[in-house]
């Protein structure tokens, strides 16, 4: 079996970083805000499933506890997750979910306000648009927000450009979010609304769409509109997981703004001073291996208190750090080793295959498990080279793989064109595939479409090139 360096190398992604811009200004303003009229609601959502996905359930599992230990009620509290992780026969912890090496169980007493297929795109817009019959399944339970209100968002999962994964139904678009925050903002039932993202591309969903008139959002995302996001506490890393885990804890923007919020007085951090300790922690010293954590929206909420969305545990009343900026605080100093969200479900099946016993059934199973894997995704590879070929010749191959957005430009021009192929290709060359390899090239699809495709001819070529490339069964 290859090498786990040889794996890397072969899973290589190109990801190309754009330079972060800085914000100008004191980050370090307090606002002497200590308490908020108007009421705290949060929407936490993991777009994911499958137990190779554990990360995704865990950060948010551990969003729902710093929100709890802030003060906010469960009804005020809005979770989706798939909910197939806790009893995964996979988990060595049955019951238990832990989103680092040495964590406490961050699964018990969460909410299952919407879980397995009710976690879609549709309920998710529902309950951030407070329309109680819009959602369907769950809990019925809604973002019902008056204008004094503060709304704080969380989304992990895979994404793309443009896109953020969901378990079941359609991908969640840029556009659609913009959309919805349009409503959310014309329907004035709240007074500010914060928005994290842990994503791959994650700021795509937001940058040159977010509408300038909207001035009551704030956004931060796990990474610029180009580059992958990435997954920690994964087997073979520093710190790593229990050995029994063979999948990632965490990922690196999410644990770090948890474990951050987790041991400071709230009432006395700056949501921009959680963006730099995020930033800091998140762009680490390896190039290869790190993002840049973008702020987009009003950036005047950046002065605002985490308090005012997240609440703060009392317990933490006392921290006070005369260095607050420096972060020398043990749990939030080390960085660690980090792999790409679209590896780290590979890693998983490789770590399956490796540790189970020579010769048994489930070395079998995990070969082919992983086997599978990478065999969908050099179809899936051959599948957009062929696509491209056809529509635009094969000399636009490279072309249409590797532009990007510039700064402050949205994604693509025409978004009908963008969904179309986008669900075209994951109808077509998708799969069941929980690693979401399909999702790696919407941003080919955004190039495709603004330069004019003819989105007939497109699809065809989609369904042509997916059936002759389609994995064996």
């Amino acid at each position: 079996m290859m090498s786990y360096r040889g794996l890397f190398l072969l899973l290589a992604l190109s990801c190309i970083a754009v330079e972060s811009r800085q914000l100008k200004g004191n980050p370090y303003h307090l606002s002497s805000n200590n308490d908020i009229e108007g009421k705290r609601w949060a929407v936490l959502i993991a777009g994911s499933n499958g137990y190779e996905n554990y990360r995704h359930q865990a950060d948010v599992c551990h969003a729902y506890q710093v929100l709890r230990n802030g003060g906010l009620e469960d009804e005020n509290i809005i979770v989706f997750m798939y909910d197939d992780i806790a009893f995964d026969g996979n988990n060595p912890r049955p019951g238990v979910i832990i989103n680092k090496p040495d964590g406490e169980d961050v699964y018990d007493g969460v909410p299952k306000d919407y879980t397995g297929e009710d976690v879609n795109v549709n309920n998710f817009f529902g309950a951030i648009l407070g329309n109680k019959t819009a959602v369907t399944g769950g809990s019925g339970k809604v973002v019902d927000s008056g204008p004094n209100d503060y709304i704080f968002i969380y989304y992990a999962d895979h994404g793309a450009a443009g896109l953020l994964g969901m378990p079941s139904g359609e991908y969640l678009t840029a556009q659609d979010l913009m959309n919805t925050l349009k409503q959310k903002h014309a329907a004035n039932t709240y007074k500010s609304m914060v928005i994290y993202v842990e994503a791959c591309e994650s700021g795509s969903m937001f940058e040159g769409i977010l509408p300038r008139d909207i001035n009551n959002i704030y956004a931060v995302t796990a990474a610029n509109p180009n580059e992958s996001s990435w997954a920690s506490y994964c087997p073979g890393d520093f710190p790593s997981p229990p050995s029994e885990f063979d999948t990632c804890l965490g990922d690196i923007f999410s644990i770090s703004w948890l474990e951050d919020s987790d041991i400071h007085d709230l009432r006395n951090e700056t949501l921009q001073q959680q963006y730099q300790v995020v930033r800091r922690r998140t762009a680490v010293d390896d190039v290869d291996f790190s993002s840049h954590v973008m702020q987009y929206g009003n950036k005047g909420i950046a002065e605002d208190t985490v308090f005012n969305y997240l609440g703060s545990n009392p317990n933490n009343d006392n921290y006070y750090s005369p260095h607050h900026h420096h972060h020398h605080h043990s749990s939030v100093t080390t960085t660690p080793h980090i792999v790409s969200q679209h590896d780290a479900s590979l890693l998983h099946f490789w770590h399956r295959y490796h540790n189970a016993p020579e010769g048994s059934p489930r070395k079998t199973e995990a070969h082919k498990e992983l086997m599978d894997e990478l065999s969908l995704g050099k179809h899936t590879d051959q599948s957009v080279n062929e696509i491209i070929s056809v529509v635009f010749g094969p000399e636009k191959i490279s072309e249409m793989l590797n532009t990007v957005q510039s700064a402050g430009s949205p994604l693509v021009h025409d978004w009908d064109c963008f969904k179309m192929l986008v669900k075209s290709f994951k109808k077509q060359c998708g799969g069941t595939s929980r690693t979401r390899y399909d999702m790696k090239y919407s941003g080919a699809f955004a190039n495709m479409c603004n330069a004019g495709v003819d989105i007939n001819r497109a699809t065809q070529a989609i369904t042509q090139a997916c059936s002759t490339n389609s994995p064996p069964p």
